[in-house]
């Protein structure tokens, strides 16, 4: 059941960082590659800076979102988009 939720909250993190980034998704597989490495992100973010190591799963939600938001702003300063989506 862990593993369903970890999906779960993975798609549903990319796909809203994508929405808030770039105005637009990456497709499934995007949004959850995104999701699951901005959770990651996220989770290392409030373990060192916050000190917070657990929560439920509307904290990890949060904790998975803002983890993608950084990560895709990241990849957007080092390789900005090249024109072909308008």
């Amino acid at each position: 059941m862990h593993v369903l939720l970890f999906i779960l909250i993975g798609l549903v993190a990319g796909a809203l960082a994508g929405r808030v980034v770039s105005g637009h998704g990456y497709g499934m597989v995007g949004n959850f590659v995104v999701g699951v490495l901005g959770a990651v992100l996220g989770g290392w973010m409030f373990t060192t800076f916050a000190g917070v190591t657990s929560g439920g799963v509307s904290f990890s939600l949060f904790t998975a979102l803002l983890g993608a938001v950084a990560l895709l702003w990241v990849v957007r300063l080092v390789a900005p988009a090249r024109g072909l989506n308008p």
